[in-house]
């Protein structure tokens, strides 16, 4: 027999002592009693919804605010939650602002702040929805959307800016949340084709020129939380046939019904508030009250008070 050569054996040992302490090892393990370890499943990561490459955003150390558009932008826009990781929390001053041929937005819930003159200008915005996580939306947010139709401001927003919704001339019904406290100074000025408010008992205060020349207006209920009426907040309200004012009211300023022409009923539901100059100027409602209310005369800024049982 001729010898083995010397490399082969070289080769050969080491596998047949792999195999020797791969055995010994397994039945080290069940001597023991442990289970054999079953194989780790691969977690995927959560997929980030695309970023519309028409947005202009930036990026701080834990948020991401809206910045800009490109104003040749058209359709539908959707602003995503989160942004390289980090949530959406603000829609920027003028983000939107002169992108005409949008035609709706939708905003997610991480948001929480919509700058100042934000959409102003988007002539062909028709529909847009508020996350509910908003709390403040600026003065002039939705400026001159003539062809936006209807909206809802949830319950997270406190405040509404000064001409929020001035110039939206196409605007028919506003909801507005229970959070909201005041309502700005020219907040709805010229919506000319307002029919529908829903104003919640949350709100404090109306205004200056709040809802001035909403011509579409027929009436109009002011809640019960609102003390003080601001100078003009329904001037030139032209079509305004009645008007019911809730009891908590205290102060009423100066031309707030002036050139109402179609005015013909005002109803307090509670005590006589301090009157302003002028309220009814070129208007000639008759002024009804409850019988048990404090502080009525015959006439009020004007106007004669009759008792609501004499309503017709």
């Amino acid at each position: 027999m001729k010898p083995v050569p010397l490399f082969l054996i070289i080769v050969t040992l080491p596998l047949l002592l792999g195999g020797c302490g791969e055995e010994s090892s397994s039945e080290g393990s069940e001597s023991v009693g442990e289970k054999p370890t079953a194989p780790s499943e691969k977690v995927k990561p959560t997929e980030e919804a695309p970023v519309d490459p028409n947005l202009k955003y930036k990026i701080t150390s834990d948020s991401v605010t809206i910045t800009g558009c490109d104003r040749k932008a058209s359709g539908a826009l959707t602003i995503p939650t989160t942004i390289e990781g980090k949530p959406v929390t603000s829609i920027g001053e003028k983000a939107f602002t002169g992108c005409t041929r949008l035609t709706s937005i939708t905003m997610p819930d991480s948001v929480t702040s919509i700058g100042n003159a934000a959409f102003a200008g988007c002539a062909s915005l028709s529909s847009i929805t508020i996350g509910d996580g908003v709390t403040g939306i600026g003065d002039s947010a939705f400026y001159s959307c003539t062809r936006l139709t209807s909206i809802t401001i949830p319950d997270s927003v406190t405040s509404i800016g000064n001409t929020f919704f001035a110039g939206c001339t196409s605007l028919r019904s506003i909801t507005i949340g229970d959070g909201v406290t005041s309502i700005g100074e020219k907040a709805f000025y010229s919506c000319t084709g307002l029919t529908s408010v829903t104003i919640p008992d949350s709100v404090t205060s109306i205004g200056e020129s709040a809802f001035h020349a909403c011509n579409s207006l027929t009436s109009i209920t002011i809640p019960e939380g609102v003390t003080y009426i601001a100078s003009g907040a329904f001037f030139q309200c032209t079509n305004l046939k009645s008007v019911m004012i809730g009891n908590g009211i205290t102060s009423i300023s100066k031309y707030t019904f002036v050139s109402c022409t179609n005015l013909t009923a005002v109803t307090f539901l509670g005590d006589a508030p301090k009157e302003g100059l002028e309220i009814f100027k070129k208007s000639s409602p008759t002024i009804y009250r409850k019988s048990e209310a404090k502080g009525w005369d015959e006439t009020f800024a004007g106007r004669p008070v009759k008792l609501i049982s004499e309503k017709p």
